[in-house]
């Protein structure tokens, strides 16, 4: 009876429902850095998908405990974050939390018609493919300083990235294919060309978050690699990295250098106004407010005038005074919304992380490579949000809100199959 519950009859209904699902997931992924806009292409499709359940005669998805509390999380920050914005700058605060809420219709669309992992790893990959194939024309052919595609580029660099690190998640789906080596292939060259990406954009930020990502792997898959493979990934990204760093038309050294320097010109009381001394000087700005309103923060335009202000008497630089964000979520968050804007945004990676992490030592390894995935996702956003207020743009906010509700609704349903199947 359990069982029956849970696999539900597969009617020619439901088969083009979750057709829709995986063709709009892989938009998702291949569309989402190689188009204006692109990475909300398949998230809004989705949303408009997600209408379906209205009138879906299988009745509602059943939900775990860990489904309500990855809704909960998003609905936490989409309704806490939208409200001090809303209050503080009217209906134009409340675009990018939005996005949080309209995720969860989607995350219970996914919960019922998961997408075909084939769909979704092909998506992510040909993305992947496709911006550092973009980042590569832009450096050398188009000899643009630092490649950006049609993003900032340091939210281009960063997510492109992620999605190359998600495509290493994808390494033990592949793994347990019948075209194991086509999709191994396919999976570790975009792997390549998605970090080639970021290094091509000279978002150095992103890179400090390596170790961690590799952490994650290794829990995931590295415990049941041979010794012999463990040391030659481990050189073959050494290689890589000595590479790119020794090209000079890569750029990488000019941007390990110049990082660098800010520092050391900050530290010796030398300019301020560098791309890393301009952070510094946010930092001390926005840790000063914060010791002035701990609790509830000074919210947008509060957080805005203040440091104005600051700037005007000379505490921190005029030039750094001028932003509207810390350029670090965390300070950001607890500058304007204090200690309880905080707490909300580190629910929103804690939570999720915690209820990945049991599914990276899961027997089935479809099921692992999901979980992994999902855990990469937060664990990237925690570092790109060190040196840069990520969810302060439309494509971080979109990126993670969405993407969240694909992983986990995929790993909740894909799951949940297998337990009723043993």
């Amino acid at each position: 009876m359990e069982q029956s519950r849970m696999l539900l009859p597969d009617t020619p209904e439901r088969r083009g429902l979750r057709q829709v699902v995986s063709a709009c997931v892989f938009l998702m992924g291949a569309a989402a850095l190689i188009v204006p806009s692109g990475y909300s292409l398949g998230a809004a499709l989705l949303l408009l998908a997600s209408g379906c359940l209205l009138f879906n005669r299988f009745g509602r998805p059943r939900l775990s405990r860990s489904d309500r509390w990855i809704m909960g999380v998003l609905c936490l920050y989409g309704v806490a974050v939208g409200a001090t914005s809303l209050w503080d700058l009217g209906t134009r605060g409340f675009d990018r939390p939005v996005r949080f809420l309209l995720a969860i219709p989607v995350l219970l669309l996914v919960l019922r018609y998961p997408p075909r992992r084939s769909w979704l790893w092909s998506g992510l990959a040909l993305g992947a493919i496709g911006s550092g194939g973009w980042a590569v024309w832009q450096k050398l052919v188009l000899d643009v300083e630092r490649a950006g595609g049609f993003l900032h580029v340091i939210q281009f660099g960063n997510l492109s990235m992620l999605m190359g690190v998600l495509c290493l998640a994808g390494l033990g789906w592949a793994f347990a294919q019948r075209h194991r080596p086509f999709w191994m292939a396919l999976l570790l060259a975009a792997a390549v060309l998605g970090m080639l990406g970021s290094l091509l954009s000279g978002s150095r930020g992103g890179w400090i978050g390596l170790p961690f990502i590799g952490f994650v792997l290794y829990r995931g898959y590295g415990r049941q690699l041979p010794l012999g493979i463990k040391a030659g990934a481990v050189a073959a990204v050494i290689v890589l990295a000595g590479t790119m760093y020794a090209l000079p038309q890569t750029g990488v050294q000019q941007r390990v250098h110049a990082g660098i320097n800010d520092v050391s010109q900050y530290l010796t009381g030398g300019e301020r106004d560098t791309s890393l001394g301009l952070r510094f000087e946010m930092w001390r700005g926005a840790a000063s407010l914060i010791g002035e309103r701990p609790i509830l923060g000074w919210g947008e335009s509060g957080y805005a005038e203040q440091m104005q202000a600051l700037g005007e008497r000379g505490v921190i630089s005029p030039v750094a005074a001028e932003f509207g964000h810390a350029h670090n979520d965390f300070i950001d968050a607890t500058a304007k919304r204090g200690l309880i804007g905080l707490v909300i945004l580190l629910a929103l990676y804690l939570v999720p992380m915690r209820l990945f992490a049991p599914g990276l030592s899961h027997p089935d390894l479809t099921v692992r490579s999901l979980a992994v995935a999902g855990t990469l996702l937060p664990v990237a956003y925690i570092d790109f949000g060190l040196s840069q207020t990520f969810m302060a743009h439309n494509s971080g906010a979109m990126f993670y809100a969405f993407w969240l509700a694909v992983w986990w609704g995929s790993f909740s349903a894909y799951k949940k199959r297998v337990q009723a199947l043993n």
